[in-house]
């Protein structure tokens, strides 16, 4: 999906200001936060990386922004057990009430209450049993479609030409498996770009590991 949270090849945003010897929790609260995530799992509020991955996608923007790493985590757990139906909305409120919250403070949540069953890109085909579409060297395009659901096609890639570098195999396809359609297989592809032709200002090669659906075969890269 389209959102705030694909900030990829976007100008505007700052250096991530990455130091190599940096704590890996900067606050308690932190590791608090990673421990109920792990343990949100274990309960059942989700099943695997890509329902939470499209639950951080739905966060509030502009609490994407300021709420820092953890807590998009913290927007995102929260709002899979209110989905799940763990937690109720007002539970999780009157808590963080009680814990000193204001009733003004920026909410990060979003649980959807319809639980809607949308993807992402779809899949053009079930390939098991089926050998991959394409093979090293081949050219390809990416498709341009701006997909409602979970996508791992990020925007700045969509309609661009490149060419297949390898097939890593066949992976759960996660336009599906973040909104509840199973372990479906899609074949893997590291897909090589020149960055020039992605919008960057630098020339250089960019590898980004794409999904089959993604991908068309065109005869040669312009």
């Amino acid at each position: 999906m389209d959102g705030i949270h694909d900030l990829g090849g976007q100008a505007g945003h700052n250096a991530l200001g990455y130091h190599r010897d940096e704590p890996v929790f900067k606050d308690r609260w932190e590791a608090v936060v990673f421990t109920l995530v792990r343990a949100s799992a274990q309960a059942g509020a989700y099943t695997n990386i890509d329902q939470f991955r499209h639950a951080v996608e739905r966060i509030d923007p502009k609490a994407y922004l300021e709420h820092g790493y953890y807590g998009r985590w913290l927007g995102a757990v929260e709002t899979l057990l209110v989905e799940s139906g763990i937690l109720t909305t007002a539970e999780i409120t009157e808590r963080a009430t009680r814990l000193g919250a204001a009733p003004d403070d920026l909410i990060a949540a979003r649980p959807d209450p319809t639980k809607t069953q949308t993807t992402g890109i779809p899949a053009q085909r079930n390939p098991i049993g089926e050998a991959p579409w394409f093979q090293a060297g081949d050219a390809i395009q990416t498709v341009q479609a701006a997909p409602l659901g979970h996508t791992r096609l990020p925007s700045y890639a969509r309609n661009k030409k490149g060419f297949i570098t390898a097939c890593q195999g066949l992976w759960p396809y996660p336009d599906l498996r973040a909104h509840g359609h199973g372990e479906q297989l899609q074949y893997l592809y590291t897909v090589t770009f020149d960055s020039l032709n992605l919008g960057f200002s630098e020339a250089f090669e960019l590898n980004l590991d794409l999904f089959e659906p993604y991908l068309n075969p065109i005869e040669i890269i312009q």
